[in-house]
């Protein structure tokens, strides 16, 4: 894989719960890539991962929410996991880690139940994306064009539905990371009532 990222520093967003591959896979391809990835959590010291049908591995936390600066990433990754978003999406910190990327332009990859996070961060109207169906309606009624692909590009936010479609989402993830600033991710959250503030 060429180092197309290179430079590139990339934060991970996580809780208990996350689906292992979701997040494994595409550090990976980003680490290949040559970027830096952080592990990002409310969590201290550990996250403890689903394996389809039973919980994982534990995964070192690089960086604590309450210490991580957003500023300090070109990119944000948010694996999915029922659990996982679910927990993020009640801790305003979270939520507002996520907002300062689509606030900046920078792109977002987020996957299977990931989009969760994106609803409460009010940043999906008028974006096509997809994700695990059982959030195709919360999506909908957030205001996006919800379409049953394996991967959805527009405007620098790149959404997938399951671990099944992470080789062609890791693709697009990097390309899209690569690129960098995405004015459409911006214009996502201006002028609506989301949470950064």
């Amino acid at each position: 894989m060429k180092q197309t990222l290179v430079g590139k520093k990339v934060a991970i967003l996580v809780t208990d719960g996350f689906e292992q591959s979701e997040l494994e896979k595409p550090r990976e391809a980003l680490e290949q890539a040559g970027a830096k990835t952080d592990i990002v959590s409310p969590n201290p010291g550990t996250v403890r991962g689903w394996d389809e049908d039973d919980f994982g591995e534990t995964v070192q936390v690089d960086v604590p929410l309450k210490d991580a600066v957003a500023e300090g990433y070109d990119a944000l990754l948010l694996p999915g996991g029922v659990m996982n978003p679910d927990k993020l999406r009640m801790i305003p910190e979270a939520v507002q880690f996520v907002c300062h990327f689509f606030a900046a332009g920078k792109p977002v990859a987020a996957i299977c139940h990931g989009p969760q996070l994106l609803i409460e961060a009010d940043v999906v109207r008028g974006r096509r994306m997809t994700s695990y169906p059982s959030i195709k309606t919360d999506l909908h009624n957030a205001g996006a064009d919800w379409v049953d692909e394996a991967v959805v590009t527009h405007e620098g936010l790149v959404t997938s539905r399951r671990p099944d479609d992470i080789p062609e989402f890791n693709k697009k993830m990097i390309e899209e990371f690569g690129e960098g600033y995405h004015a459409g991710q911006k214009e996502s959250i201006e002028g609506t009532s989301n949470r950064a503030s």
